[in-house]
This record gives C-alpha cells, sequence and structure tokens, in this order.
C-alpha cells in the first residue's frame, strides 16, 4: 500500500524481528503492492530483509499461515527456486500476530531484481517462461498445508446486499461513498447479468492443483539472465490451474504451451469464469472500503480507479485487470 497504516503502531516490528534473530538497525516502509503493508529491515552487517504486515481480517489468520507454510514448504522441501518464500523465525514460524485481532507479520529474504507492474502486458518470451514456471508449480505434489481455494465469490453477500439496497444501506464513509453509491447503481443491472454468468461457469469439474493464485507480473521478478522469481504467496491454496492461467495466457500459443508441459489441454470456460471471479470479487471489496471510514488519499484513489475501470469493463464484456488481488 502506498499510504501507511494509520492505526498500526510501527514500533512493534524490532520486537517482533528479534523472533527472527533479526535487530533491525533501520526500517523504512515501502509503499508498494496493494492489500498488505511493507519494510525493508536492515542490521548493522548491511543484510536486508523484506516485511509484510498483513491484515489478518482480509483472511483469517490461520489461512494466511497455512498459505505462507505451504509456499515455505515448496521453497524448502520441493525445491522449487523460483518460490520467494518466507523466512522462519526461531520456533520455525513463518507468520507471527502483531496484536491479538488485525495484524500480523511474516519476514522474506530481500532478493533482488526488477519487479514488473501490475497490468503490464509481458511480451510472448516472457510469458512462456511464466507459463514454465506455473507448470512446475502445478506438477508438485500439494504441500500437506495447502489451503482449498474455492471457487466462490468471498464477497458476494456484500456485493448483493448492496445491488439489493432500498436506500436504508450507510453510505457515509468518507469522499468516494456517495460517488461509488451511484455508478453501482448506473451498473447494477450488468453486475446482476454478470452474476448470473458466474453461476452458469461455476461448478466445472476440475483437477486441483497447487496454485499461487495471482501470478501477474506486479508478483514477477525478473533476476539474473531468464532467471524469474514469484513473490506475494499469501492466496496460494488448491484449485484448477486455471486459476493461474487466465493471468498470463494471452494465445492459443500460450495455451499449447502449458499443455505440453503438464498434459492438460486448459478450460477455456474455467479460464472465463476465473476473470470473471477476479473482477466481482474487487468490485465487492471496492464497495465494502467506500461504504467504510476512508479519507481522500493514493490508496483510496487507487481503489476509484480500480472500480471504475473495472465496472466499464464488466459492462462491455471484458474484465480487465483491477487494482486488487484474490
Amino acid at each position: 500500500m502506498r499510504d501507511r497504516p494509520e492505526d498500526f503502531d510501527e514500533g512493534l516490528l524490532r520486537p517482533a524481528l528479534r523472533q527472527w534473530g533479526i535487530e533491525a538497525s533501520t526500517l523504512d516502509y515501502a509503499p508498494v503492492g496493494f492489500g498488505d503493508f511493507h519494510w525493508v529491515a536492515g542490521d548493522r552487517a548491511g543484510r536486508r530483509w523484506f516485511v509484510t504486515v498483513a491484515d489478518v481480517r482480509r483472511q483469517t489468520f490461520d489461512g494466511l499461515r497455512l498459505a505462507m507454510e505451504t509456499a515455505a514448504v515448496l521453497r524448502e522441501e520441493a525445491g522449487l527456486g523460483f518460490v520467494v518464500a518466507p523466512t522462519r523465525a526461531a520456533d520455525g514460524a513463518t507468520l507471527r500476530r502483531l496484536d491479538r485481532h488485525r495484524y500480523a507479520m511474516s519476514v522474506f529474504p530481500y532478493v533482488g531484481g526488477t519487479a514488473g507492474h501490475f497490468g503490464d502486458e509481458l511480451p510472448e518470451t516472457e510469458r512462456g517462461l511464466v507459463i514454465d514456471l506455473l507448470a512446475e508449480l502445478h506438477a508438485t505434489p500439494p504441500p500437506s498445508t495447502t489451503p482449498a481455494r474455492p471457487v466462490d465469490l468471498a464477497g458476494r453477500a456484500w456485493l448483493e446486499r448492496t445491488l439489493g439496497d432500498d436506500g436504508s444501506l450507510p453510505w457515509l464513509g468518507g469522499p468516494y461513498s456517495g460517488p461509488a453509491r451511484e455508478l453501482v447503481a448506473t451498473h447494477a443491472r450488468t453486475l446482476r447479468r454478470r452474476l448470473e454468468e458466474f453461476d452458469r461457469l461455476a461448478g466445472r469439474p476440475g483437477e486441483p492443483v497447487v496454485t499461487h493464485g495471482e501470478p501477474h507480473p506486479g508478483n514477477l521478478l525478473r533476476a539474473d539472465g531468464d532467471r524469474r522469481l514469484l513473490v506475494d504467496w499469501d492466496t496460494a491454496g488448491m484449485a484448477v490451474p486455471e486459476r493461474d492461467l487466465w493471468l498470463v495466457a494471452r494465445s492459443d500459443d500460450d495455451l499449447a504451451r502449458y499443455a505440453d508441459a503438464t498434459g492438460h489441454s486448459p478450460d477455456r470456460d474455467a479460464l472465463a469464469l476465473y476473470r470473471l471471479r477476479w473482477a466481482l470479487n474487487d468490485v465487492a471489496e471496492f464497495v465494502a472500503w467506500f461504504r467504510s471510514p476512508h479519507a481522500r488519499t493514493a490508496d483510496a484513489e487507487q481503489a476509484w480507479d480500480g472500480l471504475t475501470a473495472t465496472l466499464d469493463g464488466l459492462a462491455v464484456g471484458g474484465s480487465p485487470l483491477p487494482g486488487c488481488g484474490q
């Protein structure tokens, strides 16, 4: 996130880092990503770590812990070198609570490389490298900790309640509340139609594999030569391969490359399902944001841009990559 968390005590970080054996002499906020909060910690020997603080209200602490443990096992035991996994604290944990209810922390190695940007269009050669990584990931036996990732819309109840608003729901959260309410009302018919489409596509059979969940260019690091690394494993889990592939594949050749590597021909309806799921979940999350207390900040502006772009895309039959993740 570009905005620092206003209600978070950064003084909790240095004592927590000692559980990883890290005596941080520097701790700098890193305004990157969307959803979690990040810092770069350094010690007097010049070593650095990437520190992620997650709001576990977005998913449960146990769900995030299982995802972090899955990434660690994929790196440590399955030998997947492209997995940028959390390091373990002295007691072996990959995720530690910072308070009783809301925030938890993971620590990652600081990895050199060039990060992509969310929404970038990768050239064919680059797509091929990522598809090869996904093929290797999907062929790996899943760790026992790998959580299930059902195709259900996480924010569906909230979204349907909003669509059924008769004027009684509160929209007093901040400067984007009124515009967001009007925008959703304008697109209500589109959203209902797209929810019906989602229901038609959902429930298709498929063999689940271990998936990353968000292998878009913003989570891709370009290291030396043709080496590519995947970061941000908080949505890792068991699902059909198309959960990952829709974010990468752009051509028949891309799908054929994956089929040649794995023996699985991607299901085009499943690709469409996950593309639609991403957009609908983002609409629900943005709406929840703007119905809650918020200010006119850089992150709120990004969320507003994401909401308008996503609704416009849904209206014309597409679903452009929006501003959050699933």
